[in-house]
């Protein structure tokens, strides 16, 4: 009997998503626009740039009360290329105390029109581009004061946040952070909203005594004020965008570290501080993997990772001083069930795609965050093998194929009706994916020298998707346009109708593609295919090139093949219907050498799961290597027989005492609670009672009231 294989199907999607790792996008409330309705025309490239931002110095303080920032920026600036007599600053809600020209010996008040929004100013003469001047602005930031859909375009937007700033949520610690991306730091300071736009910075920040305080590069010293207050002095000499600014406020413990000779830094609440080191003390490990395998060490002077309260994404990569979100403060058993490195990793690797090299416009994010989605595989696969890293993949690709909103859109699209909408499963799972495909199209070798001459061409610069084309194209001598055009250019996926055939006359195995995506949105695709047929016991790749709407390749073969594999790499980004037998899939599990292998045999067997063979090969699966797939064959106790359950239960008892997931020694827990209660678990739910995982603790509470 033949089976069909959808990919994605929605048995493949639940799968995926039991073990998702945190998100990464932001959340906000709905945003609506009118700009990008059908027949409109739109185009969002990189912003004019008039103005170069050379260094910002911030001297701040803060009214807890009323939640007000008083600040004096102090400005060096020039013009970027013409000459002119004008500064535009982006200030949202600002109280405008005084504006000065700034020289060896005095300030010399200046004219300036602010309109709530944008502060411009005139300058005393026309400036050229060699000429620097320095402006001082002393100001308040209102930034609670700010009117959703007014001033700003959701509750995600206030740029900084004070945190239960009247004291009287006793369960909530007092905070002040910031969320610069995408451009939300103008709500707390005077400058230039682009992307482009880099400067060095230096924060002298008052606080409480007993608070303590964070920002971007180092802390250069720290002066007691006399009056209760404190002003640290945070300065960073390498140029990065000005929506990386941050800063933050609280009572945190700082837990020590070091990579090389940096400091690496963990600030938690106190209650945390004793499985800091246990939840970020991969970092260091992380900044060596990265720096090797990119070729650039780690640029930046420090790396400190912050976890505060009610944030309003999952994590922010500000340049030297990552922010997470509160599901970073794990106990021992938490860390156990999920251990988030996923995020810490994504984080960290956006400290060269995104801060040392920056899309140079919202456009351009996939640059920046299909990068740093890739980096969660790339970390899992060097850290814990390609298998855990392969399933890593298959979470992002049902989480691009989950949702069919976003189908048509492109993944640099110039066409967003709002910038904050470039931050979806397109910029991330899907552009991850591509990146995926982009290294195994040019090999390891290729992949990872293109990255480097990406990286140290446009250092401390910004870059849209053509300077990575470029490099691709220097680095493997080849035209490299097709796969730009179809993978990053345009919208959609290939969709892959997939059949073999066995002649026995000629020997020979016929596979027939054909592409049935609709064309007229969705581009004919370009895709290297291998292809691995196996035949009494050996295996034989094929390399072929699909290019055309249906295309047939022909192969001799000595006998009929017991498997032939289609995507044999199972990288490429596509919805492929095909069908094999059942026979076929089980050899598939047994002798097809990938995750996803395994993975695709695994769910189809369970939906056969009725017949024998199906169930001999998903109990096999009990002992898989992967925990994923572990965990996904128990699925098939739920049609065993009861001599056929009775005949694993030492199985099941094995794994929900010794397995080495967690989520694995749950699941066997709840299925002894659930298919065994004739049998005496009371010793064995003794000890998983005691089990450091939370999930497993849970399991075992309610199985035991069964």
């Amino acid at each position: 009997m033949n089976y069909k294989l959808i990919l994605c199907c929605p048995l493949l999607a639940a799968l995926l998503l039991q073990s998702c790792s945190t998100p990464k996008m932001l959340n906000l409330d709905p945003v609506t626009v009118t700009e990008n309705i059908p027949g409109s025309k739109v185009y969002r490239g990189s912003y004019t740039r008039k103005t170069d931002l050379i260094n910002t110095r911030l001297d701040l303080s803060f009214d807890w009360d009323s939640a007000y920032v008083h600040g004096k920026a102090t400005i060096q600036a020039k013009p970027y290329f013409y000459a002119t007599d004008q500064l535009l600053l982006n200030a949202n809600g600002f109280r405008i105390k005084n504006v000065s020209l700034v020289n060896s010996y005095d300030k010399k008040p200046l004219q300036y029109k602010y309109d709530g929004k944008i502060l411009s100013i005139t300058l005393d003469k026309v400036y050229n581009n060699d000429q620097i001047y320095t402006v001082f602005i002393d100001y308040v930031a209102m930034p609670n004061k700010l009117k959703i859909g007014e001033d700003i375009s959701s509750s995600g937007d206030r740029g900084m946040y004070f945190i239960n700033l009247d004291g009287k949520d006793k369960d909530k610690p007092k905070q002040i952070w910031t969320q610069g991306e995408t451009e939300c730091n103008s709500n707390w300071f005077p400058t230039i909203n682009d992307t482009q736009e880099k400067m060095t910075q230096e924060l002298n920040i008052t606080v409480p005594n007993e608070f303590v305080s964070l920002s971007n590069g180092t802390l250069e010293f720290s002066s007691l004020n006399g009056d209760g207050t404190r002003t640290d002095s945070w300065r960073q000499e390498q140029a990065h965008s000005t929506y990386l600014t941050m800063l933050a406020v609280g009572n945190f413990t700082i837990t020590k570290d070091k990579w090389r000779d940096k400091e690496v830094s963990y600030y938690t609440e106190p209650a945390y501080a004793s499985t800091a080191r246990l939840v970020f003390g991969n970092t260091p490990q992380m900044m060596e993997f990265f720096s090797l395998k990119l070729g650039v060490d780690y640029p930046w002077d420090k790396y400190s990772q912050i976890v505060v309260r009610d944030f309003v994404s999952g994590a922010m990569e500000n340049t030297s001083a990552t922010v997470f979100y509160e599901g970073l403060n794990m106990s021992e058993g938490q860390y156990i069930d999920q251990n988030q490195e996923d995020i810490i990793s994504h984080e960290l690797f956006h400290h060269w795609f995104g801060d040392l090299v920056t899309a140079e416009s919202w456009a351009n994010l996939p640059l920046n965050e299909s990068f740093a989605t890739y980096a969660e595989y790339l970390w899992d696969e060097f850290k814990n093998g390609r298998d855990q890293a392969d399933f890593k993949g298959f979470q992002d690709l049902s989480a691009y194929f989950g949702n069919k909103s976003n189908e048509n859109l492109d993944v640099i699209r110039f066409d967003y009706a709002d910038r904050e909408h470039m931050f979806d499963e397109i910029s991330y799972q899907k552009g991850g994916r591509i990146i995926h495909m982009l290294r195994k199209t040019v090999g390891d070798a290729a992949f990872f020298k293109a990255l480097n001459l990406y990286l140290t061409r446009n250092a401390y610069k910004s870059a849209e998707i053509h300077d990575l084309r470029l490099v691709f194209e220097e680095v493997t001598g080849t035209d490299m346009n097709w796969f730009f055009n179809q993978w990053f250019l345009s919208s959609g996926h290939p969709v892959l109708d997939i059949q073999n055939t066995f002649d026995p006359q000629s020997k020979e195995v016929s596979v027939t593609i054909r592409q049935n995506q609709d064309l007229s949105k969705t581009p004919l695709y370009r895709i290297p295919i291998a292809i691995d047929i196996y035949v009494n016991s050996k295996v034989e790749r094929k390399e072929v090139v699909l290019d055309k709407q249906k295309q047939s390749f022909v192969f001799p073969v000595a006998a009929l093949p017991d498997l032939v594999n289609i995507d044999a790499e199972k990288y490429i980004l596509a919805e492929k219907s095909e069908v094999k037998t059942l026979q076929q899939y089980a050899f598939q599990y047994e002798h097809a050498p990938l995750f996803m292998d395994r993975m695709e045999a695994v769910i189809m067997l369970l939906q056969k799961k009725e017949e024998s063979l199906s169930k001999r090969i998903l109990i096999t699966a009990f002992n898989d290597k992967n925990w994923v797939i572990r965990n996904t064959a128990l699925l098939v106790l739920e049609y065993l027989s009861n001599e056929e359950k009775t005949s694993v239960y030492q199985k099941i008892k094995e794994l929900a005492l010794n397995d080495g997931n967690s989520q694995v020694r749950a699941s066997a827990v709840e299925i002894l609670g659930k298919h065994y209660r004739s049998m005496d678990n009371r010793t064995i739910f003794a000890i998983t009672a005691r089990d450091k995982s939370l999930a497993v603790k849970k399991a075992t509470n309610d199985a035991s009231k069964k």
